[in-house]
């Protein structure tokens, strides 16, 4: 311990985490992970269980290779077998082979499981927990015992519970963990059994909560709050069943809200980074929702809500987002008054003036949009596209003629085959028909377009689409429904969505596609080439064209 305030962060998302049924990181990815852990200044990394895989094992190797500046590598087992000595004990043997400064082992505390699941006596229980945490402390720096069940073998035998933790404390553990392993205690009972533990050792204490009952965050601030010295976890979340309790808030809500110190303060600006690393690496999609680092964190979609932010963003922020590492997000919709409005066209870096009649025309038309089923939340390039042309500040870099997509399957073996042919304007007022096949039809859409305005606008080179979403609003139409496509695009340096509706999703995805190129090319700061005797072609198509584009024109 460091100081009185100081919370110890212990890590086991490459070992918990990796047991989430839909959650398998490899080995390269798993050492990512904790060179990240280190960095931000977790205190303990878990990286398995050595022998239960050949992939634990290959990383207690290769880890040593990051010589991390901060992080102990903690290497999991369990108690020894009924009748085995701890020194004759397989998996103890692939613990000390894993050369970890730590070793962490789990024992039974709960009487349930000794008679069910061990079938030994209490007494031979207590001799087995004895007997590895002796045999283990005399050959690494630190052992720590995780008492698992803890809560529920308090709650149904509690002398035998705490005789179970004691034992640990006298065979030499340097910390005993207790855990609520099937996730089903509230808070008041955590910090009540945390409390009596207290009483019963002197060793320090540390929590592992599961999240069965939604309740993990809660019962380890809790049992920090009755002495408990390390909290064990995940970063957001991962693990069995309903997952471990999620570090990211567990750290933030520690140092933040009770004033614990568990990492730098400058480094909580890094919690977003690393929560978007490990869902990336896991293939798992990030929550927005999640507390502190989610997307939709600090996300203000009513009027009244970002009127009080603009005055003081205490009235709907319980902390600068800034500080883990988010951002405000204000969100455009029916709900939306003029201060998101104001407030969205600054955040654009554009001035206008409170009163400014567009304000009204342009909200006017944002809501007439929604309630065609626009959806503007995870679009913020067509939004942005939608207030510079209402503003008369976009510049149009190219005019639709037409397209045609082909879709082929000739025989059930066969992958179906599809093409698409483009046909725009460019801005030196010549056609430009270009084709393209693709592994679908809106990626060959996407590829022919690029391929006709690529000899205007080589900088389109460097784009390309990185997730395509499509929802069904009419669903008592059938195929008859409206769609809205959600497309969202990348040039290596950015990220944006832009949407599309119609009822037939080729057009849909169209105008999604076309809103990402010209996003693009306005980021940029592209204007549209002048002509040969140095005249700027004005918007192409006129009136008719932007209305197209805005998608409140009849289908092309």
């Amino acid at each position: 311990m460091e100081t009185a305030n100081k919370i110890q962060i212990y890590d086991t998302t490459l070992r918990d985490g990796c047991q989430s049924e839909d959650v398998s990181i490899t080995l390269a990815d798993k050492l990512k992970i904790a060179a990240r852990l280190d960095e931000l200044g977790i205190d303990y990394i878990e990286g398995g269980w050595p022998g239960s895989n050949p992939r634990d094992a290959a990383f207690f190797k290769e880890v040593k290779r990051l010589r991390l500046s901060h992080a102990r590598i903690a290497a999991f087992g369990s108690t020894r077998r009924s009748g085995v000595k701890a020194a004759a004990d397989r998996n103890l043997q692939f613990v000390l082979r894993a050369e970890a400064p730590v070793a962490t082992v789990v024992g039974k505390t709960w009487e349930l499981h000794v008679r069910r699941a061990l079938r030994v006596s209490a007494a031979e229980n207590l001799e087995i927990i004895a007997d590895t945490v002796s045999f283990l402390k005399r050959r690494v720096d630190e052992v720590i015992f995780d008492a698992e069940h803890f809560f529920d073998g308090f709650y149904a035998k509690r002398d035998f519970a705490l005789a179970c933790v004691k034992a640990a404390q006298d065979a030499g553990a340097d910390l005993v963990c207790l855990c609520d392993t099937n996730g089903g205690r509230l808070p008041h009972e955590v910090e009540a059994a945390v409390a009596a533990a207290r009483q019963a050792v002197v060793c320090p204490l540390g929590i592992h909560c599961h999240n069965d009952c939604e309740v993990a965050v809660a019962n380890s601030l809790a049992a920090v709050r009755a002495g408990a010295v390390q909290v064990q976890g995940t970063i957001n979340g991962l693990g069995e069943r309903c997952g471990n309790v999620n570090l990211v808030s567990v750290i933030a809500d520690l140092q933040l809200k009770l004033g614990y110190r568990c990492i730098a303060p400058a480094k909580l600006g890094s919690l977003r980074a690393l929560s978007s690393l490990v869902y990336e690496l896991a293939n798992i999609a990030p929550n927005s929702r999640q507390p502190y680092v989610g997307r939709s964190a600090f996300a203000h979609k009513a009027g009244l809500h970002v009127s009080g932010i603009q005055r003081d963003s205490r009235t709907y922020e319980h902390v600068d987002p800034a500080v883990v590492g988010n951002s405000r997000r204000v969100v455009l919709s029916e709900l939306s008054g003029r201060a998101n409005i104001v407030y969205k066209i600054r955040e654009f870096g554009l001035e206008l003036a409170p009163d400014d009649a567009r304000i009204n025309r342009f909200l006017d038309e944002l809501k007439r949009l929604e309630g065609e089923g626009y959806s503007f939340d995870g679009a913020d390039a067509s939004f942005e596209l939608l207030m510079l042309r209402a503003l008369g500040k976009a510049e149009e870099h190219f005019r639709f003629i037409g397209f045609r997509v082909f879709d082929d399957k000739w025989h059930e073996e066969q992958a179906p085959f599809s093409e698409a042919v483009v046909v725009i304007e460019g801005p030196d007022g010549e056609r430009s028909r270009q084709q393209a096949a693709g592994n679908g039809p809106v990626n060959a859409l996407d590829l022919a377009l690029r391929a006709a305005l690529l000899p205007y606008y080589p900088v389109l080179a460097s784009m390309q689409l990185v997730d395509y979403k499509v929802r069904v609003l009419d669903n008592g139409s059938g195929t008859a429904a409206r769609v809205r496509v959600l497309v969202e695009s990348t040039d290596g340096r950015r990220r944006w969505g832009t949407v599309g509706l119609s009822t037939n999703v080729l057009e849909a995805s169209w105008r999604a596609l076309v809103d990402s190129v010209e996003y693009k090319l306005y980021k940029d700061n592209i204007r549209p080439p002048t002509r040969a005797g140095g005249a700027r072609r004005g918007a192409p198509g006129g009136q008719r064209a932007r209305r197209r584009r805005l998608g409140v024109a009849a289908r092309t």
